[in-house]
């Protein structure tokens, strides 16, 4: 038997739902109370503003994503015992994802959406901040074990290549929305990828 959705989570859901059609700020608190069949009294007791719907949406959004990035990551060390190999494999299974915007990894575009919409709130800054940085370490980490067998053909900062995937997919985000076209995030996935290659693919004799 599934387990009841609580109002909080009922809230969030529709939340979301709403923002990832029209944006945070078009998204009114009045709609998310209809939509929810509450009272304000009720969706208040949960968040006390717009701000703090906001926080809770990151906060959610952070907890899933780790899981989401584990099991992407991981598949391509199960599919491949080279590091470099491994990595381009969880590249493409995670550029698949973004090409299935939003069914595949909403989050990403909650996040993004919370963030430049409530970018003058310091709380919200600094949960950016630390997203930023979790992202940075794990693919840190993944450049490590790669360096650990195969040299670079050219001079990298390495965390400047740890963040750029997650400038891909901030930048590619509001791109894939100007453009619309919702493939131009995952094709900027799959240009990494080949940089990535590239930068690391060993020399043939």
């Amino acid at each position: 038997m599934n387990k009841p959705v609580s109002a909080r989570e009922r809230i969030l859901e529709i939340a979301e739902a709403a923002i990832l059609e029209k944006g945070f700020t078009a998204t009114s608190i009045e709609e998310i109370i209809a939509a929810a069949g509450i009272t304000k009294s009720g969706f208040f007791y949960h968040f006390p503003d717009k701000s703090a719907l906001a926080k809770a949406l990151l906060t959610r959004y952070f907890a899933q994503e780790e899981g989401i990035m584990d099991g992407i990551f991981g598949r391509g060390r199960e599919l491949a015992d080279d590091p470099l190999q491994a990595f381009l494999v969880g590249l493409k299974l995670f550029a698949e994802a973004m090409y299935d915007l939003p069914n595949a990894h909403p989050g990403c575009l909650i996040a993004t959406y919370c963030y430049q919409e409530r970018m003058f709130d310091r709380e919200i800054r600094e949960m950016m901040r630390e997203g930023v940085l979790v992202w940075r370490e794990r693919f840190l980490a993944l450049i490590d074990e790669i360096e650990a067998v195969h040299r670079p053909h050219d001079q990298v900062n390495r965390e400047a290549l740890a963040d750029m995937i997650n400038a891909i997919v901030e930048g590619g985000i509001v791109m894939s929305k100007a453009l619309r076209d919702p493939k131009a995030l995952g094709d900027q996935v799959m240009l990494f990828r080949s940089y990535v290659k590239l930068l690391y693919a060993p020399v043939a004799a």
